[in-house]
């Protein structure tokens, strides 16, 4: 609880206060050393996060958007081509789509896990999409372009169900890029496999944001990419510098996305402390589940699949008049966010892409009930009581004023 008597919605004071000499040390390092652009430190995130993801390879990156484009760009995805993704996510991932050449198409997503729904994309590869006779790609019905690549979201800490994307995947030929921006840790049971695996080590590349307020944050921008591919990962190098095989020599025209040291060394730090952190957000989601569970149906909880091990970057429920709920807590000193308010493929943005209200049913009814509440490591029971007591008054609120 913050000194005001509020319970923030995220709390990213206490972490930097506790590691502030860390931290602090890892500046002075950068200043004595003039070590701001790439080098050991970068170097050294990179074999520690790939190792925490069980992957081949890692490469930094300037942030999550950069992540995905690069992924998507190293992989094959090329200009005029479409790529499959879902409505529910941060327009980043369409907006890293677009940068590379190519077009988003949507698919809608499982109403209990927010995820992209398996069978709605099945439906789509063989109801909405052809095959070339030629070349065996699938081609959109809808906008004529060969579908080349599939973006699973891992949303809110959460695997998407990979192992029927991936099967479908290969069926089609098309390339998996996991958007694990908000999954750093999250685990998936294979079936197929018999084992658990980690967000990012299962399509042909997987990228990953450290904006602050994730579960692993840098303190500004960063981003980073996991692959088994060696190939994958070495365009993906070239790409965040200016297309460089080495200095001067330029293979291909690149970007300017590279993860710097600082930021880089600060992530290294934390990423010790990560799987703690990760673990207290899973308690603290098993206490909200015993809190909040009679105030079903009127709350609806998250979903946790058996075969999933969420790291709950947000902990997101449904309500009715979610505005009202909204205002209520906040007089109440309880700190929310929605996560996200409208699907894309109704912003104004996407406008030329000729979607409509209805198109994706699920994930446009969510929209207008989820509600993220607050998460974070060191969120105590007493506070998650606290918030669970005024959600209360605000369900028997509503509950009351719908039987006058």
């Amino acid at each position: 609880m913050s000194q005001t008597g509020k319970i923030a919605f995220l709390d990213l004071v206490t972490p930097h206060v506790e590691l502030e000499e860390e931290l602090v040390a890892v500046f002075r390092t950068a200043l004595r050393s003039a070590a701001f652009i790439g080098g050991p430190a970068v170097e050294k995130f990179e074999r520690d996060f790939n190792a925490f993801c069980q992957t081949k390879h890692c490469v930094g990156v300037g942030s999550g958007t950069d992540a995905v484009r690069f992924a998507l760009m190293a992989a094959g995805v090329r200009p005029g081509e479409s790529v499959i993704t879902v409505p529910n996510t941060f327009i980043a991932t369409t907006e890293a789509i677009s940068q590379a050449g190519a077009l988003p198409e949507f698919v809608d997503v499982n109403e209990r896990t927010y995820n992209l729904d398996p069978e709605k994309l099945r439906e789509f590869l063989e109801t909405q999409c052809e095959r070339d006779p030629v070349s065996g790609k699938t081609i959109s019905r809808r906008t004529g372009r060969v579908v080349s690549a599939v973006v699973p979201v891992h949303l809110y800490g959460q695997t998407a169900d990979m192992d029927p994307i991936l099967e479908l995947a290969a069926a089609h030929k098309l390339v998996v890029i996991e958007d694990a921006c908000q999954a750093h840790g999250a685990e998936y049971f294979s079936r197929k496999e018999q084992c658990w695996k980690k967000a990012g080590s299962m399509g042909a590349a997987a990228a990953f944001s450290f904006y602050p307020g994730k579960n692993l944050g840098a303190c500004g921008e960063g981003g980073a990419v996991t692959t088994n591919d060696a190939e994958v990962a070495q365009r993906i190098r070239m790409l965040r510098d200016h297309g460089q095989s080495r200095k001067y020599f330029h293979d291909i025209e690149g970007y300017n996305g590279r993860l710097d040291s600082i930021q880089a060394a600060i992530l290294d730090v934390k990423l010790a402390h990560l799987a703690e952190w990760n673990r207290q957000r899973q308690q603290a989601a098993e206490r909200y589940g015993e809190l909040l569970r009679s105030l079903a149906p009127a709350v609806q909880l998250p979903h946790q699949p058996s075969w999933a091990k969420p790291i709950y970057h947000l902990y997101v429920v449904q309500v009715d008049g979610r505005e009202g709920v909204m205002k209520q807590l906040s007089e109440a000193g309880v700190g929310t966010g929605i996560h996200y308010p409208f699907p894309l493929h109704l912003q104004k943005a996407y406008e030329a892409l000729g979607y409509a209200k209805g198109d994706f049913p699920i994930a446009e009814t969510a929209a207008q009930r989820i509600l993220s509440l607050p998460m974070y490591p060191g969120l105590t029971k007493e506070q998650q009581q606290t918030v669970t007591a005024e959600l209360a008054k605000c369900v028997r609120h509503k509950v009351a004023a719908q039987t006058v």
